[in-house]
């Protein structure tokens, strides 16, 4: 079943007009008429709702849904800045798999710099894309995407946990960092990966120093895009699966 999301608060019985966007997805694309039921989440929260007139597209809220999808951990990722289209294709995945914080960063050893006056939209980009991961794999949330100018400015977030995929650590056969962090069962945590030229020594030092701890994610070296995937799908198993 379809679902989008909208800034409108939502309570059963509840009427509700939606945004030009959803109506033209709805009623122009998927040809959904009067009568139909879709799903709708707002603040958290997701509905089951039926159209009750198209244009403009109106609909009546029916009931809550109540299956659990979101992380019992609130994930914020921090990822250093990488080539192409990897930063759309690490917040779609990262979407999927359950983050709710998704930031890009740069970094001493990044090969990718953001241009100051393309960042907002380099963002607003990103966001769209978070927002129809969001919608496809049923989130009751779109995870927020923002921008930090250096990758040590990740200090300053606040996380119960906090974690930096080191690939020194991974080399070393370091495999009890993560284990040891989720078997805390902290309700947030902030996870910093490095760009395609790693992490510079400094960096290190900075983050240690501000309370992160160094973790090997498995025996293998992970690309930047796959490492934040690796964390979020192991964090489920532990969280959700175990």
């Amino acid at each position: 079943m379809q679902r989008y999301f909208t800034s409108e608060p939502l309570a059963v019985g509840k009427r509700v007009t939606l945004d030009k966007d959803i109506e033209h997805h709805a009623v122009t694309v998927l040809r959904m008429t009067e009568g139909d039921v879709f799903e709708l989440a707002s603040s958290g929260a997701a509905f089951r709702v039926q159209i009750v007139t198209g244009k403009p597209l109106t609909v009546e809220v029916l009931a809550p849904i109540e299956r659990q999808v979101e992380l019992p951990v609130r994930v914020t990722l921090v990822c250093g800045l990488s080539k192409a289209q990897k930063p759309e294709w690490i917040t779609q995945k990262a979407t999927e798999l359950g983050a709710t914080t998704i930031y890009f960063t740069g970094s001493q050893w990044a090969t990718v710099r953001w241009q100051q006056d393309k960042v907002a939209k380099k963002l607003a980009r990103l966001q769209q894309v978070a927002q129809s991961a969001a919608e496809q794999s049923h989130r009751d949330i779109v995870p927020t995407v923002r921008y930090l100018p250096k990758l040590t400015d990740a200090t300053d977030l606040p996380g119960a946990a906090r974690l930096v995929a080191y690939e020194e650590s991974a080399k070393k056969g370091e495999t009890a960092a993560l284990i040891a962090t989720l078997q805390q069962h902290p309700q947030s945590l902030v996870a910093v990966f490095g760009p395609e030229g790693g992490i510079a020594p400094e960096e290190v030092a900075a983050l240690t120093e501000a309370g992160f701890v160094l973790a090997g994610l498995g025996p293998r070296i992970l690309r930047t895009e796959t490492a934040p995937l690796y964390l979020l799908s192991a964090i489920s198993t532990f969280t959700e699966l175990m």
